[in-house]
């Protein structure tokens, strides 16, 4: 059996209104401490977990920076959720404006989401993103040319839209299937409705069709689900999600083909046997988990409203240590994880979204190095 954690709640935690997105709605605009000179990472306290060296700020001035996907030779994709813009940053940090993405319909929650990377770039310089438009959630592809952002493919369309719960996370697996993580936009029924594209695991060629070997036989590979914004795979090929919860608990959770992850019946772990618990929880206060990677044995959680960088080892059999918190309160509201091919992390920050007072040069992305 898989070990699951929750994180006990802090004393003096005030739940949210009930309704309220964890990730978006956490009262009134904070001014967040002075940035420090030096990040002083948690002390981990568990042997054998990884150890963080010191962050290296590597870009400034972007407006709510989304998702981080890379190119190969190393450079990246950053997508700009209020602007609409595609950035291509470098791993020395410049940053080249590629163009703004047509169609997206900035508004709330929503706007220029995820991004990923044709896993056959070299040959088809194919990019993905997941943008929200007047109408709807979609997702799109075109061709990275040397003048910036080619003709737009639609892949999927009819995602649900709303003000909140838009997902937007995309990602190609290790199977070469592109997968996306949407939301319930605060139609909770959504989620168990498997004929809606709403609070949903999707799992999609690159075509954007039913990928072979579907539960349903339909775009849908999991259900259930609140808010996903983040989506990973560890070295032996499992598959692992953050979720937003409402008033309660925030998860991760281990993603299974087919299986029903509870929302809105349940939130953390219901312990029936119709739904699937989370392998780890946490209050709300301290996590609204947004991006997700995995590096050194370690998953590694952005924490929106909790300000800080999580970071979950993992066993060999795949069940989850007691998670360590990193830069808490150090650098604000934290969006985006990912990790490069030299096995860094490259973190964004997103103290532009309406919920804090940014500091002069946010927003921010950080390299932290992973030994």
């Amino acid at each position: 059996m898989r070990r699951r954690l929750t994180i006990a709640i802090a004393t003096g935690v005030t739940l949210l209104a009930a309704g309220c997105s964890s990730a978006e709605s956490d009262g009134a605009a904070r001014t967040p401490a002075p940035l420090p000179t030096t990040a002083r990472p948690g002390t981990t306290g568990q042997a054998g977990a990884a150890r963080l060296g010191q962050p290296r700020q590597l870009a400034t001035g972007l407006e709510v920076p989304w998702a981080v996907a890379f190119l190969p030779g190393g450079d990246a994709l950053v997508t700009e959720r209020e602007s609409a813009r595609l950035l291509r940053v470098t791993p020395q940090g410049k940053v080249f404006p590629l163009g703004t993405v047509p169609g997206v319909a900035p508004a709330g929650e929503g706007g220029l989401l995820g991004v990923a990377v044709s896993p056959t770039y070299d040959a088809d310089h194919l990019v993905y993103v997941y943008f929200t438009s007047a109408s709807d959630n979609r997702i799109v592809r075109f061709a990275l040319t040397r003048t910036g952002i080619g003709r737009l493919e639609n892949l999927v369309t009819g995602i649900p839209k709303g003000t909140i719960h838009n997902g937007g996370r995309l990602a190609f697996g290790p199977d070469k299937m592109l997968y996306a993580g949407t939301g319930e936009t605060g139609e909770k029924g959504l989620a168990q409705n498997r004929g809606s594209l709403g609070g949903k695991i999707l799992r999609v060629t690159p075509e954007g069709r039913p990928a072979p070997g579907n539960p349903f036989g339909t775009r849908v590979w999991t259900y259930g689900h609140r808010n996903v914004q983040g989506l990973a795979w560890d070295d032996k090929g499992r598959m692992y999600a953050t979720e937003f919860g409402q008033n309660r608990l925030d998860e991760i959770n281990r993603i299974e083909p087919g299986h029903n992850y509870g929302w809105p019946e349940v939130e953390g772990v219901g312990g029936r046997g119709k739904y699937t618990d989370p392998l780890l929880t946490w209050a709300t206060s301290e996590a609204s988990p947004s991006g997700l990677a995995y590096a050194d044995g370690s998953l590694w959680a952005a924490a929106l409203r909790g300000e800080r960088l999580w970071q979950v080892p993992l066993t060999p059999e795949g069940s989850v240590g007691r998670p360590v918190a990193h830069y808490q309160g150090t650098y604000g509201r934290l969006r985006a994880v990912a990790r490069a091919a030299d096995g860094s992390l490259w973190v964004t920050t997103s103290n532009r979204d309406g919920h804090l007072t940014p500091r002069p040069g946010d927003d921010r992305i950080f390299v932290i190095p992973v030994s």
